[in-house]
C-alpha cells in the first residue's frame, strides 16, 4: 500500500490543521470552564446569599446566648417581619430552641435539610441548615430559602448565551481566519484574472499573496509569471506587426514604382520576382520568430554531431553565397556531440553562419571552434566583419535590428540572430556576442550529448 505524500512544512494543510485544532481545543476549554462557571451560578447559592444567611445564624446564636429561648422567640418574631418563609432555631438534638415546639410536618422537613454549599435545584424552596458560627454544636438556623436567593433566575438567558451566542462568535472568528487564509488570496487572483479579461496585462498579484510559502503563494507566483509571459508575448507580437508593416512598405513601394514604370517586361519580371522573394523571406522569418517565442511544447531531442551538421550547412551556404569552402573553417573535431533538436539547432547555426558571411568582407574567413565546459559545449563562430559597438552587443538580438552602418555588407531583415537565440534557448542553451578585435564572435552554450568524450 502506497502512503500519500506528507505535505511540506509550509503547506496550506498545516495552517488549516492548526486553525481547526486550535478552534476545537478552544471550544472544548470554553465548554468546560464556562459550563463549570454557569453550573456554579445556576445551582449554588451566591456569596451574597451565603453571607446573609450566615449573618442570620450569627444573630440567632447571639439571641440564644443572651436570653436562651426567650431571646430566640423575640428574634424569630423579628425575622418573620424580615423574611416571608419559615424560620426556626434547633439544637443539636433537632429540637426547637424556642418556646414553640416543632410540628410533625416541620420535623419531617428537618430530615431534608441542605447546607449552604449544596447545589440548589428548582424544585420549590428548600430548607437550609446554617450552623451557629461560634459553636456549631450548640444549634443551627433552619430557614426556608428566600425567593430572592434562589439561583438560576437567568438560567434561560445564560443558556442562550452559552449554547448559542458564544459558539456563534467563535465560529465567526474561525470563518474570519479561513477567509483571510483562503478567500483573500483567491480574491487577489480573481482580480488579476479580471484584469487580464480587460486587457490589463500589467496587473500583478499582491505581494501579500506572492510572499506566502504555501500552495496559494506558489499559485500567485505562477499567475505573475504567466502574466509576465502573456505581456511579453503580446508586446512581441505587436512589435513584430509594427516592424513587419514598416519593412513591407519599402518593397511594396518599389513594386508600385516598377509597375508604373516603362521598363521592359523581362526587367519588370526580374524586379517583381526579387521583391516578392524578399517579402516572402520577411514574412517567413517573422512567423518563425513568433512561433519560436510562443511555442513552449518540449522538443524531441537527440545527440547531434556538430562536425557533420557544419558540413551540411556549409555546403548550402557556399551554394547560396558563392563562397568557396576554404573560407569556412571548422576546428571542432568528431568528439563534439551536443544534445538538442536537430532541425532547431540547424536553423540556429545556419542563421549565424549566414549572418557571419553577410557581414564579412570578400575573401574573409569564418571559423567555428569549440571547447568542453563541464556538461556543456561552447561553440564559437567568428567572422571578420569588424565587430559592432559594445553598446549594441545585446541589441543585435532584437528583431529587425540592423547595424549596417557599423558593419560592412547588407541584406537581411535583422531577424536571423533573434531566431537563432530563441532556437538555442528553447533547447536549454545560451547565445551571446563578443568582439574579437577583427570581427564578431557568437558563442553558443549547449548541453553535451552522450557521444562526447571527457
Amino acid at each position: 500500500m502506497k502512503w500519500p505524500d506528507v505535505p511540506g512544512k509550509h503547506s496550506l494543510f498545516w495552517k488549516l490543521a492548526f486553525l481547526l485544532v486550535a478552534f476545537c481545543l478552544l471550544m472544548i476549554w470554553l465548554s468546560w470552564s464556562w459550563g463549570h462557571y454557569m453550573e456554579k451560578q445556576n445551582q449554588f447559592l451566591s456569596d451574597e446569599a451565603r453571607g446573609t444567611l450566615t449573618g442570620y445564624a450569627a444573630e440567632a446564636e447571639q439571641a440564644w446566648l443572651q436570653r436562651q429561648s426567650a431571646g430566640v422567640d423575640d428574634w424569630l418574631q423579628r425575622m418573620h417581619q424580615r423574611e416571608a418563609g419559615w424560620v426556626g432555631v434547633i439544637g443539636g438534638d433537632l429540637q426547637s430552641l424556642s418556646n414553640h415546639a416543632l410540628m410533625d410536618k416541620e420535623i419531617q422537613r428537618l430530615t431534608f435539610l441542605r447546607g449552604l454549599e449544596w447545589p440548589i435545584h428548582n424544585k420549590g424552596l428548600p430548607w437550609l441548615r446554617v450552623p451557629f458560627p461560634g459553636d456549631p454544636s450548640t444549634g443551627s438556623l433552619v430557614i426556608e430559602l428566600p425567593q430572592r436567593f434562589l439561583p438560576g433566575r437567568y438560567k434561560v438567558f445564560w443558556r442562550v448565551i452559552t449554547n448559542g451566542v458564544i459558539p456563534g462568535l467563535f465560529t465567526l472568528l474561525l470563518c474570519v481566519g479561513l477567509y483571510r487564509l483562503l478567500v483573500v488570496p483567491l480574491n487577489s487572483l480573481r482580480e488579476q484574472a479580471n484584469a487580464w479579461r480587460a486587457d490589463q496585462l500589467g496587473v500583478r498579484v499582491s505581494s501579500q499573496t506572492t510572499n506566502r510559502l504555501d500552495e496559494l503563494g506558489e499559485l500567485g507566483r505562477a499567475f505573475d509569471h504567466m502574466s509576465e509571459r502573456l505581456q511579453g508575448m503580446v508586446a512581441l507580437q505587436q512589435q513584430l506587426l509594427r516592424d513587419l508593416s514598416h519593412e513591407l512598405r519599402t518593397p511594396l513601394s518599389r513594386l508600385r514604382v516598377a509597375s508604373e514604370s516603362e521598363q521592359d517586361l523581362a526587367r519588370l519580371r526580374e524586379r517583381i520576382g526579387r521583391e516578392v522573394d524578399g517579402m516572402q523571406r520577411l514574412v517567413e522569418d517573422t512567423l518563425q520568430l513568433a512561433w519560436l517565442d510562443t511555442e513552449r511544447a518540449p522538443l524531441p531531442d537527440e545527440d547531434i554531431q556538430i562536425q557533420a551538421l557544419w558540413e551540411m550547412l556549409t555546403e548550402n551556404a557556399c551554394y547560396e553565397s558563392g563562397w568557396p569552402a576554404e573560407q569556412l573553417h571548422c576546428s571542432v573535431d568528431a568528439s563534439c556531440w551536443v544534445r538538442g533538436n536537430l532541425n532547431t539547432l540547424a536553423q540556429a547555426l545556419e542563421n549565424l553562419l549566414r549572418n557571419a558571411i553577410r557581414h564579412s568582407p570578400a575573401g574573409g574567413i569564418v571559423r567555428l571552434d569549440g571547447r568542453r565546459d563541464g556538461d556543456y559545449w561552447l561553440l564559437r563562430l567568428e567572422d571578420q566583419g569588424g565587430g559592432v559597438a559594445e553598446r549594441d552587443l545585446e541589441r543585435i538580438f532584437d528583431p529587425f535590428t540592423r547595424l549596417d552602418g557599423s558593419r560592412p555588407g547588407n541584406g537581411g531583415f535583422g531577424l536571423g540572430l533573434s531566431i537563432a537565440r530563441n532556437a538555442v534557448q528553447r533547447q536549454g542553451g545560451r547565445l551571446w556576442a563578443q568582439n574579437t578585435g577583427q570581427g564578431l564572435r557568437l558563442t553558443m552554450r549547449l548541453l553535451a550529448g552522450v557521444g562526447s568524450d571527457g
